[in-house]
């Protein structure tokens, strides 16, 4: 019978770990091109470096992470520390045929945002100018860019970090001529008036971010990818009527097209993006 990998795993380390702490080894972990981020309980942190090459060896990367603590401040930093392999944990991951160049030590990197990705890769047409108001490494621009080919993507990062991966993200997947980078305060550098389409992927307060939004939108008109967490109870109607709040200020309509619920966030909370059209 073929084992699986954490089935692998706790063979390997039931040799050295007591057994009443195999049941605690983490199960899932994220694994982003030679690197892998897991949350090691405190019960395993003594034997952390032996466990960690174990994980490394099972899922064949050169380092393994802590995850210490989630991610931190408004430039979104993971707080981790290196468990097992080489400090050095640049890398590229390869997903639906983009690749993003990244060190997660430094930025960010959610599986669990797989499936918008790839949804995004085919939501622009031929003909649309799109703003990302939060476009880190190029989560969205890129599948936009590489696959809908639209008019502009204008990506809006305020962190240094990722903005200088997102730089050298456009260029390692040829789209230079389609996505121009801005870095900077979003409010700030973000065009106005341009774009057929906005993309708000941001969790944290999001509709502070609105009325720049509607500012990229030409004549306010357009569709905006609007990112919130909220209780299960309240989807739509909570996101919706953050919008809806906006766009009354600016004497514009809402209409919702689709909701799209992206991952469980915490218990009855999820991460929800809406696709709406502002009209007037």
């Amino acid at each position: 019978m073929v084992q699986t990998p954490y089935e692998l795993i706790k063979k390997t380390t039931s040799t050295f770990l007591p057994s009443e702490l195999l049941s605690l080894l983490p199960d899932k972990w994220e694994k982003i091109g030679s690197v892998v981020t897991m949350k090691l309980p405190r019960e395993l942190h003594a034997y952390k470096e032996i466990v960690g090459k174990v994980y490394a060896e099972v899922l064949e990367v050169a380092s393994v992470l802590n995850d210490l603590g989630g991610i931190s401040g408004v430039f979104r930093e993971p707080v981790v520390e290196v468990m097992y392999g080489s400090s050095q944990t640049e890398t590229i991951h390869v997903e639906n045929g983009i690749r993003f160049m990244i060190d997660p030590q430094r930025i960010m990197f959610s599986s669990g945002n797989m499936g918008e990705r790839r949804r995004m890769a085919s939501v622009a047409s031929p003909d649309d100018i799109v703003v990302d108001l939060f476009a880190g490494i190029g989560y969205f621009s890129l599948p936009i860019a590489v696959y809908s080919k639209p008019k502009k993507v204008f990506a809006c990062e305020i962190n240094p970090i990722a903005y200088e991966y997102l730089c050298r993200n456009v260029v390692l997947n040829r789209v230079g001529h389609l996505v121009e980078p801005c870095f900077g305060d979003n409010r700030l550098v973000a065009p106005k008036g341009c774009a057929s389409r906005v993309i708000l992927g941001y969790l944290h307060d999001p509709w502070e971010f609105l009325p720049v939004a509607l500012q990229c939108l030409k004549n306010m008109v357009g569709v905006l990818h609007y990112h919130e967490l909220v209780p299960v109870e309240d989807i739509p109607r909570q996101p919706l009527s953050h919008i809806e709040c906006v766009a009354t200020e600016y004497d514009r309509q809402v209409e919702l097209i689709t909701v799209e619920k992206i991952k469980s966030y915490a218990p009855r909370i999820h991460h929800v993006v809406l696709d709406v059209r502002i009209t007037q």
